[in-house]
């Protein structure tokens, strides 16, 4: 069962060709570090372009849970009226985070310094997702933490009531782990100082130093040192979201797998911490170009065009390039199909511990539809069958994972025979129009029996 109701099975055909424009909604890091800064802050932030998937939903009604004030003016178009570092006020129920990850894990961060109870919950998925690597760090600011075995939840964090500032070394590339501690950080006195060997997403930092924060980085041997002088008083902001590069990496693959396609994909943000699928499928030889490249909100956007590209070769994707785009390897796999040669992944062990293994899943529907996969405990490997060479034809399992349904809804545009998804419920949590668009550029997606 999905966590998100009765499944939705959609099945997915070959198309004739994508063309058109793609207008794919808010980055979803984005908009939730917006609502949740924006509620730290004292005053109005105004935030236009606000990705109103279910995870991001889920974080705005846990703002106002905190004591925030959070409106919706129009489509994309919110105020949230901030309460001030350390002036959350606990809430009278359990915060549900739905599917995300990303919001439990940084409302986690910001509620942590404060000396007030919240007990988190979420879907099947998010509930079976460990949770460990954050609460780990908080309790050594002085948050008291109870869950279920394993670190997972349900779970019940107290904040500190006299939080001391952290030294933390991040053990495994997590933009997650490092926003929660420092979100945790603008409450506790003095420093608190982050360090990743691996750089990743810059989100948070680019937007705490908007907000008025006091974040320095540097780089040393150790890796990247990142700086908060915490208790500081954040200035509301006006928020202009970029589109999501995640998002955009669907009807952007889609077309450089599906004969005669010319799709373009405005507004897309490519802050390097985000754009390495795009690097890899350039490598690989994609037809994929950069237009009107600019700069919006502090974050480096262009539009993309991408075209149908028969001549694409597997390669090595660079293990360096890993936390750029973690969230991109299921897609990505899926080009892999049509390229000539082998593509291997490593150092993606993260994508065991996503919203599902994503390895498994994605290994799993792959042989489903005819195509040669070898998985490992931290990689794997697609042996690529040319264009328009996939069968297809199977029957794939989501499970609970919009990225997994989407990567598999995309096959079918191009395989041989039609590709059905069991759920698609899941990808209204992150890309709630992706039916819709994909339709509209000439997708041949259907809701299928079960």
């Amino acid at each position: 069962m999905s966590g998100h109701g009765d499944p939705v099975p959609m099945t997915s055909r070959r198309a004739e060709a994508l063309r058109g424009v793609a207008e794919v909604p808010g980055d979803k890091s984005i908009s939730h570090r917006a609502l949740i800064l924006g509620a730290m802050a004292v005053g109005e932030t105004r935030i236009t372009g606000l990705l109103e998937g279910q995870d991001v939903l889920d974080t705005a009604r846990a703002m106002r849970a905190f004591g925030a004030g959070v409106e919706q003016h129009g489509p994309g178009e919110w105020s949230v009226f901030g309460v001030g570092v350390g002036g959350f006020a606990e809430p009278e129920q359990v915060i549900d985070c739905g599917n995300s990850g990303t919001g439990v894990r940084l409302i986690m961060g910001a509620m942590a310094t404060s000396p007030i109870a919240a007990t988190f919950t979420g879907d099947a998925s998010l509930n079976g997702r460990p949770m460990a690597r954050v609460t780990d760090p908080l309790a050594l600011f002085g948050t008291q933490v109870m869950g279920r075995s394993g670190g997972r939840l349900p779970m019940t964090l107290t904040g500190a009531a006299e939080p001391v500032p952290v030294r933390y070394t991040v053990p495994v590339p997590s933009a997650q782990v490092k926003s929660a501690v420092l979100l945790a950080g603008l409450n506790a006195p003095g420093q608190t100082v982050v360090i990743e060997a691996e750089a990743t997403r810059d989100h948070t930092e680019r937007m705490l130093a908007g907000f008025g924060a006091d974040i320095a980085t540097e780089m040393t041997e150790a890796g990247r040192v990142i700086t908060l002088t915490g208790q500081p008083e954040l200035r509301p902001q006006a928020i202009d979201v970029p589109r999501d590069p995640s998002s955009a990496a669907f009807p952007v693959c889609a077309a450089l797998i599906c004969e005669g396609s010319d799709v373009l994909v405005p507004g897309i943000g490519l802050n390097p911490t985000r754009a390495g699928l795009y690097e890899t499928l350039r490598d690989m030889g994609a037809d994929l170009t950069y237009e009107n490249m600019r700069e919006e909100g502090g974050e480096p956007v262009a539009d993309l065009r991408a075209r149908y590209s028969p001549d694409m070769k597997g390669i090595e994707v660079p293990p360096e390039r890993a936390a750029s785009m973690i969230d991109e390897y299921p897609i990505l796999s899926v080009v892999a199909a049509f390229a000539e040669g082998r593509t291997m992944m490593r150092g993606v062990r993260e994508l065991r511990v996503k919203e599902s293994d994503r390895i498994a899943a994605m290994a799993t529907g792959l042989r489903a539809n005819g195509v040669t996969v070898e998985d490992g405990p931290d990689w794997w490997a697609v042996s690529g069958m040319g264009p328009g060479g996939v069968p297809g034809g199977g029957m794939t399992a989501s499970h609970l994972d919009h990225r997994i349904a989407m990567s598999f809804l995309s096959l079918g545009m191009a395989a041989k025979k039609a590709v059905r998804v069991d759920d698609a419920g899941p990808i209204a949590t992150s890309f709630p129009i992706f039916g819709t668009l994909m339709a509209g550029l000439g997708a041949r997606i259907e809701r299928s029996n079960r």
